[in-house]
């Protein structure tokens, strides 16, 4: 059976803007005669979006759903209909309704498209009606919520903990330890090329292992400066992410101050922190606790984070 190279992830609105107004113009204004201000309007701020890339990164299809549970422009490049991008991207959203909590799902439905949405139980309401001149169907379907797992309380805070200095490589794998031991959902690395002596650690490595495999909904940001040489190399945290790539999010600078950014550092989501003032030497300061040097190294990741690229060197691609 021929499988076809693509795959399917959530997309924020302000980051893949243009990817996503780029499907939809062929399909809604070029394909099918929308107007451009019809088509695109405020609701996008609002809802969930998913995307579909082929093998080579390229945008194939888009879909969103609303906080109140509307699903709506679903749309499919032509070359690539009849291949279960449409299939991928409905399922997608009605999973992320169960998550929402949410009872029902509504959709207002052109007519040439009832048979796809019955098949996954849509039923039609009301009677046919134009919309942006092509006849529509509004069409709703029941769902059951997921339940929410019953979490113990969170621990409370821990106080402020002065920086402590790091001079050695040892002494910089067990700050990272600790660090990575004590992360509840959220991780982030800022790396020139994920330095083999630190993550290709077999103790680093299990480590990034046990948090995801804790908690389905860890994540685990890396943005790497140079992964051009890692192209070709085996790195065991790159192999780790290719096997749990839900739990992973792999970006490259592409401005040039961030190219030249000289530091590395590790955050959590509980405070903690290391940095390395030269990314490749093993001296810098670490805390597992210290707020106010974690809040400020978080906003410099997440400046570089917005205005980086997908890294798609390590992506495995498929289905």
């Amino acid at each position: 059976m021929n499988i076809p190279n693509f795959y399917l992830e959530p997309a924020c609105n302000e980051v893949d803007f243009e990817d996503l107004h780029y499907v939809r113009n062929l399909v809604f204004v070029e394909e099918q005669q929308i107007p451009v201000e019809l088509e695109f309007d405020e609701l996008d701020r609002q809802c969930h979006h998913f995307i579909v890339r082929d093998d080579q990164f390229r945008p194939i299809g888009t879909g969103r759903i609303s906080p109140e549970g509307r699903i709506g422009r679903m749309a499919v490049l032509l070359e690539w209909r009849g291949q279960h991008v449409g299939e991928s991207l409905l399922r997608a959203l009605l999973e992320k309704a169960r998550k929402l909590g949410l009872t029902n799902v509504t959709a207002n439905v052109q007519l040439t498209a009832l048979g796809f949405y019955e098949k996954f139980g849509f039923t039609q309401a009301g009677k046919v009606f134009t919309e942006a001149g092509i006849l529509h169907q509004a069409m709703q379907l029941a769902c059951q919520p997921l339940e929410k797992p019953i979490r113990p309380a969170p621990k409370p805070l821990q106080a402020s903990i002065p920086s402590m200095r790091l001079e050695s490589v040892e002494s910089i794998l067990a700050a990272t330890l600790q660090l990575i031991s004590q992360s509840r959902r959220q991780l982030c690395l800022y790396s020139r090329d994920l330095e083999l002596s630190i993550y290709g650690q077999n103790e680093i490595v299990q480590a990034l292992k046990q948090f995801v495999l804790r908690d389905f909904k860890a994540s685990i940001q890396i943005i790497i400066q140079d992964p051009a040489s890692l192209r070709g190399q085996a790195h065991p945290v790159l192999e780790l992410a290719q096997r749990v790539s839900s739990n992973f999010i792999i970006r490259t600078p592409v401005e040039t101050v961030d190219l030249q950014y000289l530091s590395a550092f590790v955050i959590n989501d509980c405070d903690g922190y290391l940095f390395r003032l030269l990314g490749n030497r093993y001296v810098g300061h670490w805390s597992p606790s210290l707020p106010a040097q974690n809040r400020q190294l978080r906003e410099e990741f997440e400046r570089v984070w917005q205005r980086s690229r997908v890294c798609t060197e390590f992506r495995l691609l498929g289905l």
